[in-house]
């Protein structure tokens, strides 16, 4: 009796063997030079992006404080506008931040008027960082604001010059329209300011009437603003002035009566002026006392001004 054996599938096999032999000796025998590079440079890539996304700790000195107030108040202290910051997340997001990069604002919008300290903490603070980096930590973590309430209000201008009036003359008065301007700050510094000066007018020289328009004001304080911020100044200018004492007599039909007047204007007018020229007339007031009303002829008013008139006893 004969057996046949199916040699086909023993050789199938053998070859299968044989194949898994090459690959297994090819993958884990051959060119183990160049599988140790590629296996190098792989570890050191995956341990260079995992050193970067590690997160790291850095503090910032110098950045920027903001503060947020409602429009109807005002910090009258010097607060402080730098502090220091602590950051941590992705040492390559961590890194590329810089003090310059950052602001930090605070809201006191709600915050009543009065001295005040505020917290500063990573709740109570915006600040715009990248997704991954937070803020830890905030030094100093107070600060002290004094807030108060802001208040408009019209105040004088005074007119400030500079040099004098040529040898002779004086300056008799000046004129600033408008004569008030608005001013707007803190209740507190707006309510102590009775007047504002003009920039400083230039009169070196001058012997008549003056008109300086567009003139800036001075602000002191930088607390306050100027809501009205320039104004024009008149100046009169004439002769300098001096007074003079006249007796003027007054007849009437049942007396003579001499009145003192006193007068101030141009020298050169005054010196030139008689006693003729007043015109006086008396009158009794209200309990019965006599007064004297004594007028200047129509081309010496607006030159001549009448300081005092008496009736003498």
């Amino acid at each position: 009796m004969f057996f046949s054996f199916p040699t086909e599938k023993f050789t199938e096999k053998e070859q299968r063997q044989k194949f898994l032999r090459r690959i297994i000796r090819r993958v884990f025998l051959e060119d183990w030079g160049t599988k140790l590079i590629a296996l190098g440079i792989t570890f050191a890539l995956w341990l260079g992006i995992t050193g970067l996304r590690t997160p790291i700790t850095r503090r910032l000195k110098n950045v920027t404080l903001v503060t947020q107030i409602s429009n109807n108040m005002e910090i009258t202290n010097t607060p402080v506008e730098e502090i220091e910051v602590v950051l941590t997340g992705d040492k390559r997001d961590v890194d590329r931040l810089t003090a310059r990069d950052l602001v930090v604002s605070v809201d006191l919008t709600e915050v009543k008027p009065g001295d005040r300290f505020v917290q500063l903490t990573p709740e109570t603070v915006n600040l715009s960082l990248p997704s991954g980096v937070k803020l830890d930590e905030i030094q100093p973590n107070k600060i002290s604001v004094k807030l108060d309430n802001v208040e408009e209000k019209e105040v004088t201008v005074k007119v400030e010059t500079e040099g004098n009036v040529a040898e002779g003359f004086e300056v008799y008065n000046s004129e600033v329209v408008p004569a008030k301007v608005r001013v707007r700050g803190a209740e507190s510094f707006v309510k102590s300011l009775d007047s504002i000066s003009t920039e400083k007018i230039n009169i070196e020289n001058l012997k008549d009437n003056f008109v300086a328009r567009q003139i800036g004001l001075n602000v002191v304080n930088p607390k306050i603003t100027l809501l009205d911020t320039i104004v024009d100044v008149n100046l009169r200018i004439g002769e300098k002035r001096a007074e003079r004492v006249f007796v003027v007599e007054h007849k009437s039909e049942t007396a003579v009566k001499n009145i003192t007047v006193v007068v101030n204007g141009a020298r050169s007018i005054v010196e030139k002026m008689r006693a003729e020229d007043f015109k006086v007339e008396i009158f009794k007031n209200e309990s019965g006392e006599e007064i004297a009303q004594v007028t200047l002829p129509e081309d010496l008013q607006d030159k001549v001004e009448i300081l005092k008139s008496k009736i003498n006893p």
